[in-house]
């Protein structure tokens, strides 16, 4: 029953994560600028998420201060990120623009090694197949796709990799609804400034069309988060990640059957390489958590063990292990002290 659960769950979540871009594309063809897109979804689910946290689950907004500055630093990368890759899905094809985009894993491999993490041999592998296929990707049958577009998206998709390590260390210590909620906020402080700074808050959309599928492109990005976190409850991580992989195939779909987007026979052998190195993931072999004490990103701990709040552990294995370690100190100076009992 729980991995069922966290199976659909996960499954749900590359529905939504699909259906972002499809959204997304459909806003911007509406006359929304795609600073505004990103700006609207992003304003909208963070404030959608903090007001269910603070109505139902206040303790979830409890943040010890060094795991505060990490979400604020991994949110303020992503919200970069998110101006490049929205701005970048107007100058491509929803299905090619979010193929490049989902080189993304390969990108968290660099980072990862950047942080004491080696990639493995598969990794590599991964990297040498996926390279062709972001050059059959950017072909067009009457010349080449735009190139300044699929930079921007390659940005976003680096920028994207690089908030993941950063949340995974805090991840360590708070739990996933926390460290969602205070990196949307960050993402917030990011696009919407620049939404209104940049001038495109200028130039509204003339007519009101693109409304819903900004509606939309909200609600499937706050429930993307909340079917990410039941399946990585119920099935684990790694599972929910392979699962998720399905998104690029719905966002594929959906752009030919709802914006009419064609993909060229090269660009269909590209698709397939994507897809060889994407589910070769399945051979990965995970590593077991490091605990946070070496890399870039090591100093995203507390300085000391955290107690139990709220019914919420922080840094629950090594608190354990202290109280298991206290207890055994007393065990043994009660078992190995008689001789102070007898006075010797």
């Amino acid at each position: 029953m729980q991995r069922t659960r966290g199976i659909n769950a996960a499954l749900l979540s590359a529905l939504f994560l699909g259906l972002a871009p499809i959204f997304g594309k459909q806003a911007i063809n509406a006359g929304m600028a795609g600073l505004g897109v990103v700006a609207f979804r992003t304003f909208f689910a963070a404030f959608l998420l903090f007001l269910i946290i603070l109505i139902f689950q206040r303790r979830y907004l409890y943040i010890y201060p060094v795991g505060l500055i990490g979400c604020l630093l991994a949110g303020a990368i992503n919200g970069i990120g998110s101006l490049f890759y929205y701005t970048a899905l107007g100058r491509l094809d929803a299905g090619v623009g979010h193929m490049l985009y989902s080189f993304y894993p390969l990108f968290v491999a660099f980072w990862l090694f950047l942080d004491h993490e080696r990639p493995s041999r598969l990794t590599l592998i991964r990297l040498i197949v996926a390279l062709p296929a972001v050059f059959l990707l950017v072909q067009v049958g009457n010349g080449t796709i735009d190139l300044l577009g699929v930079g921007f998206m390659l940005v976003a998709a680096a920028l994207y990799a690089l908030h993941l390590p950063i949340n995974q260390r805090v991840l360590y210590e708070i739990p996933a609804q926390t460290v969602t909620l205070y990196t949307l906020i960050a993402m917030t402080a990011i696009v919407v400034p620049a939404y209104f700074f940049s001038g495109a808050s200028a130039s509204p959309p003339a007519t009101l069309n693109f409304l819903w599928p900004a509606i939309g492109l909200t609600v499937v990005t706050f429930l993307s988060r909340i079917t990410l976190f039941l399946g990585i409850k119920n099935l684990g991580s790694i599972q929910t990640a392979l699962l998720g992989l399905g998104e690029l195939l719905i966002t594929v779909f959906l752009a030919q059957l709802w914006l009419g987007e064609k993909l060229s026979a090269a660009q269909w052998l590209g698709a397939a390489l994507l897809g060889v190195s994407i589910f070769l993931v399945a051979w990965e072999k995970p590593k077991p958590p490091s605990g946070g004490r070496s890399g870039w990103f090591s100093w995203l701990r507390p300085a000391v063990s955290l107690p139990i709040r709220g019914g919420l552990p922080y840094h629950k294995d090594e608190v354990l292990e202290q109280l298991a370690g206290e207890a055994t100190a007393q065990e043994a100076d009660f078992v190995a002290s008689p001789s102070e009992l007898n006075g010797d």
